[in-house]
């Protein structure tokens, strides 16, 4: 068995030319599609992160605004910032790069982003929409890869699909995702029991537990479509990916997966949201 590498940066890279024409376009109907970041303190992964979206804007033409705040910042003075983001007019997605410092109420300041411009699917509302199935900006990571499995035409519909993670804008909106696509979906995390029996029997799996290769080789089964959303210093993912050539049918290589899918469907997001102001 010869197993399809999910190629996420191929598909990123395919995906910005097509937004950079969509940027093109709204620009000439006098709108630049413009996302906020806010970054609060000075975690040196956070500001990589936020780097690499404003960066990634500036290829594909949109604008990028750069909110950075002292670790001092409390959640009021968060919350205002928020606010004066969903006020202005000229601002289409708002990001709030997580994590946030432990003594800010991060979920309230989340759910303080308008629907409108939650660009990353990290509001409470955003979550509850998409998973009854309303137009609404899925979670980055998890949409991402809905859009590998929609672009590799890999079939979903009737599997059993095992997401291992229960984190809110990963392993919880996946598995609302999966459903949503007529997988059949069990939840695992580091506390299930048994869990390798579960993982055995998934026909495709998501690994987004955040612990390095977690999900061992011999868990999972011939044939299964194995999407590795971890990645760590090691430069691994949360499963041990060493043999998934010859085991599964097709799976996300890391880094390369779908780490690059996540940036861009926030680029993706915020260049819809502006898009959404023509038709008003």
């Amino acid at each position: 068995m010869t197993a399809i590498i999910l190629d996420g940066k191929k598909l990123a890279t395919l995906s910005e030319e097509f937004i950079k024409k969509e940027v093109s376009m709204l620009v000439s109907a006098g709108i630049t599609p413009t996302l906020a970041t806010i970054l609060v303190g000075h975690d040196p992964a956070s500001e990589t992160y936020v780097k690499m979206k404003r960066n990634t804007c500036k290829r594909v033409g949109m604008e990028s605004i750069a909110v950075e705040l002292p670790a001092s910042t409390t959640t009021e003075e968060l919350l205002k910032a928020i606010n004066d983001l969903n006020s202005d007019v000229n601002v289409h997605g708002i990001l709030l790069q997580h994590p946030t410092p432990s003594h800010i109420d991060e979920r309230k300041c989340f759910d303080a982003i308008d629907i409108e411009k939650d660009v990353d699917g990290v509001t409470c509302l955003g979550f509850g929409n998409m998973s009854m199935g309303i137009d609404a900006y899925g979670s980055c990571t998890p949409a991402g890869i809905v859009r590998l499995i929609e672009h590799y035409e890999l079939k979903v519909e009737g599997k059993h699909a095992v997401v291992v993670g229960r984190s809110p804008i990963l392993g919880k909106p996946m598995a609302m995702m999966l459903l949503n696509l007529n997988a059949t979906v069990t939840i695992c995390h580091s506390r299930t029991e048994n869990i390798d029996s579960i993982i055995k029997q998934a026909d495709l799996i998501v690994g987004a537990v955040g612990i390095p290769e977690f999900i061992k080789t011999e868990w999972i089964k011939e044939g299964a479509i194995v999407i590795d959303a971890g990645f760590h210093p090691e430069k691994c993912g949360d499963i041990d990916l060493s043999e998934m050539d010859n085991i599964s049918s097709a799976y996300t290589p890391v880094p390369g997966g779908v780490g690059p899918m996540t940036i861009n469907t926030l680029i993706l997001h915020t260049m819809k949201s502006a898009k959404k102001l023509i038709n008003k």
